[in-house]
């Protein structure tokens, strides 16, 4: 099979796209002939080994696709020809991929292969954040960072389908149109963006902050929170890793909250499948509906990779493998 593969960490122009040998799965996994892969920010994170796990070079990242299953456990309830929807971890930027099988969904037959690949990293990993961890209800008021990326637009997605009102945080006026189209009820600019969310909250402030960003607007971010409001903790675009003072979480009565998507869902066998389940509602009524940006070829994974590295993505960024 083909595959781009990390073998230095060198960032993402140092990885080699070839031939690597075919993934055999296990007793209980599935295999998968990838369509399309998503790219995350962990993708770009293994290429300079900044990421919390690092496998013996050469590797494949990719940690979701969507594709069409070629060999799957009876158990499972997959057959081949099945179009799916799968959560590897890794591997998912190749032809072939193994993936255990609470880890692969039905992809519904009105979403592409692009579209289903834009849903496991970025959706599952926004309703932990807001429904477990951030508590989230209706009629409250969430904070986007990052609202025209992956993240940012499923975070908006998923905020609106629970009844709740959103303010999208961009770096320009293209990236505020993406948010607003899908679902942001207002955009405001990164810089300053502290007053301007005072202002259209009449003071308040809001009730959650979703950051996967982090760096220097973090402190912003927790003054822009209501009294007993919570501040999602995703990830860190920005490169930096902020510090708070807890005295502030004391005064103000807020929470800072870590959102651990996968560590907690590998850990609990089952609650991806019952995330699915929740999400399928939300895909028929078509309010979840993937904002899909660039798509890149797997000759150009670096691309994609660099894409999101100097911070040009709107909406999800994804490598074809396979046409459509």
């Amino acid at each position: 099979m083909r595959a781009a593969q990390i073998v230095s960490h060198d960032g993402p122009t140092a990885m080699k796209v070839g031939d690597a040998p075919d993934p055999t799965p296990g007793d209980d996994e599935i295999l998968i002939e990838t369509h399309v892969a998503g790219v995350t920010f962990p993708d770009l994170l293994m290429t300079r080994g900044e990421y919390q796990m690092s496998p013996g070079f050469p590797f494949v990242p990719g940690s979701e696709l969507a594709g069409t299953v070629r060999t799957a456990p009876a158990a499972s309830g997959f057959s081949a020809g099945d179009r799916v929807v799968g959560f590897p971890g890794m591997g998912g930027f190749a032809e072939l991929a193994v993936c255990r099988a609470e880890a692969v969904f039905p992809l519904p037959e009105n979403f592409s292969f692009a579209q289903g690949a834009a849903l496991p990293m970025n959706y599952l990993t926004c309703e932990f954040a807001l429904d477990r961890r951030g508590r989230l209800a209706q009629g409250e008021t969430v904070l986007v960072h990052g609202a025209a990326g992956g993240i940012g637009t499923a975070a908006i997605q998923l905020a609106k389908a629970a009844g709740a009102r959103v303010i999208a945080v961009v770096s320009s006026d293209d990236k505020a149109d993406v948010a607003k189209k899908a679902g942001a009820d207002d955009a405001v600019m990164a810089e300053g963006f502290l007053p301007a969310v005072k202002e259209l909250t009449g003071g308040r402030g809001v009730d959650v902050v979703v950051d996967p960003v982090g760096g220097d607007r973090f402190i912003d971010s927790l003054r822009s929170l209501a009294p007993e409001g919570r501040l999602l903790v995703i990830g860190f675009t920005g490169r930096e890793i902020p510090t708070v003072k807890v005295n502030r979480l004391l005064l103000t009565n807020t929470d800072v909250v870590g959102v651990g998507w996968g560590g907690y869902a590998f850990r609990h066998p089952g609650f991806m499948q019952e995330q699915w389940a929740r999400l399928l509602p939300l895909i028929s009524s078509g309010a979840i509906d993937p904002p899909l940006g660039s798509s890149y070829p797997l000759d150009r994974a670096a691309d994609a990779l660099i894409e999101l590295d100097e911070r040009r993505a709107t909406g999800k960024v994804t490598i074809e493998l396979r046409p459509s």
